[in-house]
């Protein structure tokens, strides 16, 4: 057994291998303070004939790690929470572009939580030997008295005006690349930031990203230092290509003069104008090779997708024009409507181009509140979101059920964008749902989910404490230039090497999310992002406020009504009387839903 520690951020971090699942390709138990994960990382030979990398990240919370016994009828856990499938889609971000480009083996991380927090699962892969360019160090940081704070304690974080994870990579100069940033302002930062904490404005972050590179180094160094102890030597891999020089330079030959041209078009005829030239091409190249033809017919496809890639890519560097003709900081054309569903309690209708999310906002009584069952310390919460991608957004065929890690996280998102401005239980003494259905899909449609969301609730009438609007920034990135670009489409996204995701009001940040896929990413060009997207979140919200000012006077018709009055608790007894007799009595009286609290809330 091998095990190491090391003080990171003013607390003690230890990790240690050899001891426990001995069985895996790589294994660790990390402990921070009382936090403590173990992590495992299997491997094996690549399915026939697969052309992405199978990597699954999964994230096992197990409640004696709180102590708890968990809920439900079968006191057992059971499918993932949304904690954990949120956590599992952390870690697996920053850990899929570190692998070798053409790696097709399955790999499996596992990650079991003994006592509870954050995870690591950079570890195990260096341990199992695998084409990875790691390890990853990832730190939380909390934004407390105006000072960036190294991993946070939960009471801390009460005090935060943000909270932020960072996970980066040390690049081949020796300075740390962030590959992914996960934050947001918690509940109840509007009110400190009131009273005078430090707001997270663009500039408070771009320093927070700049600290983060501190114990990201450290981490790094502490990983390599266990993993050489261990004797781990990585694995001798020889990438596959998906197609020969000779056969790129064929498609090119046949497509590149007019891919140009099919690329500009809006989504349904660029998808078109490829697929029929994708289909001439194939004629050609059958008719020009003969025999030869059946043996290379698999690297057609990676080849032309190569070469659509390369030619967006290069339109943009050079001519500053992208898929659909825009300029880089061009957001595309915005509508807003509100009070579409009759019924509902509030509705909003958000397009930006071809991106459209209906959202809706329901309210009810606090005990609607969704009782949360896993190893936060929240029990309880009383503001939900939830977001929907049904095929027919792509104009798809395919499966509706539960929901899938991409939209949990989407949802996840966009109600942490929201959840800083949602007045507080005392002031407005509701439980909020809300709904995103993505109606029509084509890039980002979580930020488009943000801004409907607070359509809906002004629609509402809920009193939040300003609008808040979110926009997906995009890059392109060849031989040290680098060019920004504002409301990416979701082609964008898939060629390009960065998704930056920010949300907030006129002042200051409430979400955002980052993964990129380059190393050497300059600080300033992430600040300028942050920039960027300022410039274009106040546009979105200038045109929010054309179709509604602010929230409505009054609450929906259509809502209920809560009437709040606080009794001394003496008297709470009295008021339900003796076996419940007259509280009952009240409610059948009146046809009212009577809740009190232990405090003499009624």
């Amino acid at each position: 057994m091998i095990s190491s520690s090391k003080t990171i951020g003013g607390t003690n971090l230890m990790a240690e291998t050899g001891k426990l699942a001995k069985q895996a390709d790589g294994s660790c138990v990390v402990t921070l303070g009382e936090t403590q994960v173990l992590a495992t990382c299997t491997t094996a030979a690549p399915r026939e004939g697969i052309d992405f990398f199978p990597l699954t990240v999964d994230v096992e919370e197990r409640m004696y790690a709180a102590g708890k016994i968990p809920g439900g009828f079968f006191r057992r856990e059971g499918r993932p929470s949304e904690t954990a499938t949120l956590t599992a889609r952390l870690t697996d971000r920053p850990l899929r572009p570190t692998f070798a480009p053409d790696f097709r083996n399955e790999v499996q991380v596992v990650i079991t939580v003994l006592s509870v927090d954050q995870a690591n699962a950079s570890f195990p892969v260096c341990l199992a030997g695998l084409p990875f360019d790691g390890p990853i160090g990832a730190v939380r940081l909390g934004l407390i008295g105006g000072q960036w704070k190294t991993n946070p304690t939960y009471q801390e974080l009460d005090l935060a005006t943000f909270d932020m994870v960072v996970a980066g990579r040390l690049n081949e100069h020796g300075s740390v690349d962030i590959l992914m940033v996960e934050g947001e302002a918690p509940e109840g930062a509007w009110g400190r930031i009131q009273d005078g904490e430090t707001s997270p404005t663009e500039e408070i972050l771009a320093e927070g990203l700049e600290f983060a590179k501190g114990p990201i180094a450290e981490l790094i160094e502490f990983q390599r230092d266990i993993v050489a102890k261990a004797g781990a030597n990585p694995q001798e891999f020889e990438p596959a290509p998906a197609f020969v020089e000779d056969v790129y330079r064929a498609v090119e030959e046949f497509a590149g003069p007019r891919l140009a041209d099919a690329l500009v078009q809006a989504k349904g005829e660029r998808e078109a104008n490829l697929s029929a030239l994708k289909k001439e091409l194939k004629e050609y190249l059958a008719a020009a090779w003969g025999d030869e033809y059946a043996a290379l017919a698999s690297q057609i496809s990676p080849a032309f997708k190569e070469l659509e890639k390369r030619t967006m890519r290069k339109r943009i560097l050079e001519d500053g024009v992208r898929l659909d003709g825009r300029k880089t900081e061009e957001i595309r054309s915005i509508s807003c409507e509100v009070g579409l569903v009759p019924r509902a309690h509030g509705s909003g209708l958000f397009q930006r181009g071809e991106t459209q999310v209906l959202n809706v906002s329901t309210l009810g009584m606090l005990r609607m509140t969704q009782m949360i069952d896993t190893l936060d310390p929240e029990e309880s919460k009383r503001y939900i979101h939830h977001y929907n991608f049904p095929p027919f957004s792509t104009g798809e065929v395919g499966r509706i059920g539960s929901p899938r890690r991409r939209e949990i996280g989407h949802g996840a998102l966009a109600e942490r964008a929201l959840v800083p401005v949602v007045p507080a239980e005392d002031e407005f003494p509701y439980t909020l749902r809300l709904v995103s259905d993505v109606l029509e899909s084509n890039g980002s449609t979580s930020m488009a989910s943000v801004c409907a969301s607070t359509l809906s609730l002004m629609d509402a009438g809920v009193p939040i404490k300003a609008p808040v609007a979110g926009i997906a920034m995009g890059l392109i990135a060849e031989a040290g230039e680098f060019v920004t670009l504002t409301d990416i489409l979701g082609a964008e996204d898939a060629l390009g090497d960065m998704d930056f995701k920010v949300a907030g009001t006129r002042d200051f940040v409430t979400a955002l999310q980052l993964d990129t896929k380059v190393s050497g990413l300059p600080a300033e060009v992430l600040a300028g992002a942050l920039k960027q997207a300022k410039d274009a979140r106040l546009h979105i919200l200038d045109v929010m406020s054309r179709t509604i000012a602010g929230p409505r006077s009054e609450l929906s018709q259509k809502a209920p009504r809560v009437v709040m009055k606080q009794i001394p608790v003496d008297k709470i007894g009295e008021v339900i009387g003796p076996k419940g007799k007259r509280i009952n009595e009240i409610i059948a009286l009146t046809g009212a839903d009577i809740d009190i609290e232990d405090d003499g809330r009624v």
